[in-house]
């Protein structure tokens, strides 16, 4: 059993971690905040409520069965970090939310404080490792100590519920598909983790022994629970940043063509190894080196060149967009070789300013980059072909 909780605490420790990559940025933002104290606690009660852990726990305090408390404490704090991350996912205003926590934190404060207490007043000498809720369900004080700690679970668990059902219908996409999957993980966990500890229990009241349910069968259930919960909180935030990350790697390739003829000109500061940036921050400094280049190529801008290239490109049937992407490029391309060739710029360099420039964003870029790819004219204008390339 160790091995299935184990492998749960590191699947919720690597969701915590991809969502707090950016710990300043995460600590800024409360739902973001919240996601990672929620999974990360979760990933926590597995860890605590594996037997090597709580044997190990055990022998370190001296005191037999120390690691229940503090596994119904853990899982107690996560119930209550999953209402949090509830009430910051709902939204509404600042002061509301902060009002909801602090009942959240405090019920839940109380309920740790009642379970701790509890297992002090209780007589559990025996250690039991994988079946102390059924071994102990008639012992005085713990019997209420393990009743707690279900209940505080499975009034966050209903309440997800509620929520998730209620929120649902008010919203859509990656959202829903993400309260859809916690709704599912609450009702594995409500069926498969609480009802499986409850009948467990509740057989031992009336001298019968299903200690199965308890021992076998409520601890993976309880793993496939959190796991599906977590997928359901990450997936709304991982996907659109997995979406633009690639969007990004895209976007890097196409602008390699126009890089290679700029960069000799761009003076921006040189960053990092670029393994250490995600695509967005490497395309980032790849616009801004660019649009440097640019600047300094705009001394070699021969507004003939550019003339002539888009009078041959209309007549070859383009578009004036077209034409005007197209002839920047020929442009682009003369500055590039004079100025790699060190000739003196221009008497009158133009004033044109180009679409690249004038465009937010990626976008001009990337039409200047194909064109420069694409467009035969980037070639033919030197040898004096222009009009007949672009036929």
């Amino acid at each position: 059993m160790s091995l299935v909780v184990y492998l749960a605490a590191i699947g919720l420790a690597t969701a915590s971690v991809l969502l707090f990559r950016r710990p300043r940025t995460a600590l800024r933002d409360p739902l973001t905040a919240s996601t990672c104290v929620a999974i990360a606690l979760g990933a926590l009660v597995f860890v605590c409520s594996a037997p090597l852990t709580l044997g190990a726990v055990n022998r370190l305090t001296g005191i037999p069965n120390f690691g229940a408390p503090l596994t119904y404490g853990t899982m107690s704090a996560y119930s209550c970090s999953l209402l949090i991350l509830l009430v910051h996912w709902r939204g509404g205003s600042r002061h509301q939310r902060r009002k909801m926590v602090r009942r959240c934190v405090a019920a839940y404060s109380l309920l740790i404080i009642a379970i701790v207490v509890l297992f002090a007043k209780s007589d559990a000498p025996t250690e039991r490792l994988s079946d102390l809720d059924t071994y102990y369900a008639n012992t005085a004080y713990m019997r209420e100590t393990i009743l707690l700690y279900l209940i505080g679970h499975g009034a966050a668990i209903l309440t997800m519920c509620s929520v998730c059902v209620k929120w649902g219908r008010e919203v859509g996409g990656l959202l829903r598909t993400g309260l859809r999957l916690i709704l599912i993980g609450a009702l594995v966990d409500f069926v498969g983790f609480l009802l499986t500890k409850y009948t467990a229990v509740m057989a031992r009241w009336t001298d019968h022994d299903l200690d199965f349910l308890s021992t076998t069968v409520a601890p993976p259930m309880a793993s496939l629970a959190a796991l599906i919960c977590s997928v359901g909180f990450v997936l709304p935030r991982l996907v659109p940043a997995t979406a633009a990350q690639w969007h990004s790697m895209g976007a890097l390739r196409e602008l390699r063509p126009l890089w290679r003829k700029v960069q000799f000109a761009s003076t921006a500061p040189k960053p990092s190894p670029s393994w250490w940036h995600l695509p967005q921050q490497r395309l980032h400094w790849l616009e801004v080196s660019i649009h440097d280049a640019l600047l300094d190529l705009a001394h070699h801008f021969d507004e003939t060149v550019r003339q002539t290239a888009f009078e041959a490109a209309l007549n070859a049937g383009r578009t004036p967009h077209q034409a005007r992407v197209v002839s920047e490029a020929v442009m682009l391309a003369d500055a590039a070789c004079r100025a790699a060739a060190h000739e003196e710029p221009l008497e009158a360099p133009s004033t044109y300013r180009l679409n690249a420039a004038e465009v937010s964003g990626t976008s001009g870029l990337l039409e200047l980059s194909h064109a420069l790819t694409c467009s035969p004219a980037t070639d033919a204008f030197r040898e004096g072909t222009v009009k007949t390339s672009l036929g």
